[in-house]
């Protein structure tokens, strides 16, 4: 490998994960015109569907949504977009028609962004900068480990096992295109440098915030949706305000609506929404 050569755009892996993510507010005056049986055969065809698709290559998660944006809220991924589509159109009449109305979705797509560490980057910085000798067993070890770590990072980025952990946020993102601050005018090594920095400051939060990013790009109205888990809504505070200060977010960085859930099984998940 040369340590001289140019580091060019990347290509990104086309073989993500299809990720929608759900809301609807509760139409309590047509769940209140049904019969007592009618309410709760609707809630059994809803616990029977989230069943499904969990015993499905699929996974879902359920939420309870804070504040009036939304009252419910789903996470469905899915490596088909047919499968996603389906399990989506059902969620949504899962209670009858016109009990649950969509108030926000977005679809998005799991990626290992353009800005991963390869190979050849990675051997570049032992050489440069820790001076070990390109071709020695030293190097050659590092580089192996590097690409075992490497291995499953990727996996756990393209087909995420998503956590129980309690709160939950989302939000979309994008990157400006203007005319004095313009993400993508700049060179891309010099856009690696600084989203290298942002993944540092991401990372101080590990065990404490478990982050999933996923690209929208063609898909929905930003370029990114963020998830973000968590066990206490403090942390998810102090990660988006720490990163907002970075200068890729403070520069160049655009956010929508945030929508703040409690993950819940579905029997609490049903008292707390009233039906």
């Amino acid at each position: 490998m040369s340590t001289n050569s140019t580091v060019t755009e990347p290509v990104i892996p086309r073989e993500g994960w299809h990720v929608i993510h759900l809301f609807y507010k509760i139409e309590h005056s047509q769940w209140d015109l049904y019969s007592d049986e009618e309410k709760l055969e609707a809630k059994t065809h809803l616990a029977q569907l989230v069943q499904d698709i969990r015993s499905s290559d699929a996974q879902l998660l359920t939420f309870s949504m804070v504040t009036p944006k939304a009252d419910i809220g789903f996470m469905l991924l899915a490596p088909d977009l047919h499968k996603a589509n389906e399990f989506e159109k059902k969620l949504t009449l899962s209670l009858g028609a016109d009990v649950m109305t969509p108030t926000y979705s977005y679809l998005s797509m799991t990626e290992l962004g353009e800005y991963t560490t390869t190979r050849e980057i990675y051997g570049k910085s032992l050489v440069d900068e820790d001076g070990i000798v390109e071709g020695s067993d030293e190097y050659n070890e590092k580089l192996d480990e590097f690409e075992r770590r490497m291995k499953k990072y990727n996996g756990d980025k393209l087909y995420p096992n998503m956590p129980d952990w309690q709160v939950f946020c989302f939000y979309p993102m994008g990157k400006r295109r203007g005319e004095q601050d313009n993400w993508y005018d700049m060179e891309f090594e010099e856009r690696r440098k600084l989203m290298m920095g942002h993944a540092r400051v991401g990372r101080t939060y590990a065990g404490r915030v478990r982050q999933l990013i996923t690209g929208s790009t063609g898909l929905d109205e930003m370029e990114w949706g963020v998830s973000l888990f968590s066990h206490n809504t403090q942390d998810i505070k102090d990660i988006v305000y720490e990163m907002r200060f970075d200068k890729v977010s403070s520069r160049y960085a655009d956010f929508g609506d945030f929508y703040i859930g409690l993950q819940l099984p579905l029997n609490e998940l049903y008292q707390r929404i009233g039906i």
